[in-house]
């Protein structure tokens, strides 16, 4: 379905902040997430801030002229951070996991796909389009475990699951990549 994926390292992904939203609408303004407008646009502010984090890295998806998805990723920093979803990353982990396993690693932030390009591959293209160089293979992301298909989507990526919330469907799951070496490692699920 693409004609193409370009990598960005910077600020120079700004130059595609109307199609980005539009994506971001698209992906995320509906079921399980079911965010709205001014969450969307809260992410085009974060991006500003973000594409000057050390490690950014940001792959776009194009289908002739049209932006069709996108992922965005960073180095997380030591100490882990402890704003956003990352305190329930690092209660799951445990505060020696957290620091070996998930600083200095790569940190997926969005993955996001256009809707119409749903099955096609794209959001696995874009996954490893931000993973492929990571340092020593370690990359990692998290998830809401209120979106079975989402982490049906990473599982099926060959990332693993290093933490399992309540069975209830609540909560934040990390993954790790198929090249992070600490997944051996990653407690399996009851």
């Amino acid at each position: 379905m693409t004609d193409d994926i370009r990598i960005f390292h910077g600020k120079e992904l700004l130059e595609h902040t109307d199609a980005l939203h539009s994506v971001y609408v698209k992906a995320f303004c509906a079921p399980p997430w079911n965010e709205d407008e001014k969450q969307a646009v809260e992410f085009l502010g974060r991006l500003v801030d973000h594409v000057r984090r050390p490690g950014f890295t940001a792959a776009l998806a194009l289908d002739e002229a049209n932006v069709v998805g996108f992922a965005t990723a960073w180095t997380t920093p030591a100490p882990f951070p402890t704003d956003r979803c990352y305190p329930q990353a690092a209660a799951g982990l445990g505060p020696k996991r957290t620091a070996e396993w998930l600083c200095g690693a790569r940190e997926i932030d969005e993955l996001a796909v256009h809707p119409a390009a749903h099955g096609t591959g794209l959001a696995g293209d874009l996954l490893k389009a931000v993973t492929e160089d990571a340092p020593d293979g370690r990359s990692w992301l998290l998830t809401s475990a209120r979106s079975p298909r989402a982490v049906a989507f990473y599982r099926r990526q060959g990332w693993t699951q290093a933490t399992h919330p309540s069975p209830e469907g609540k909560g934040i799951i990390v993954f790790l990549s198929p090249r992070h070496p600490a997944r051996a490692l990653a407690a399996a699920p009851l």
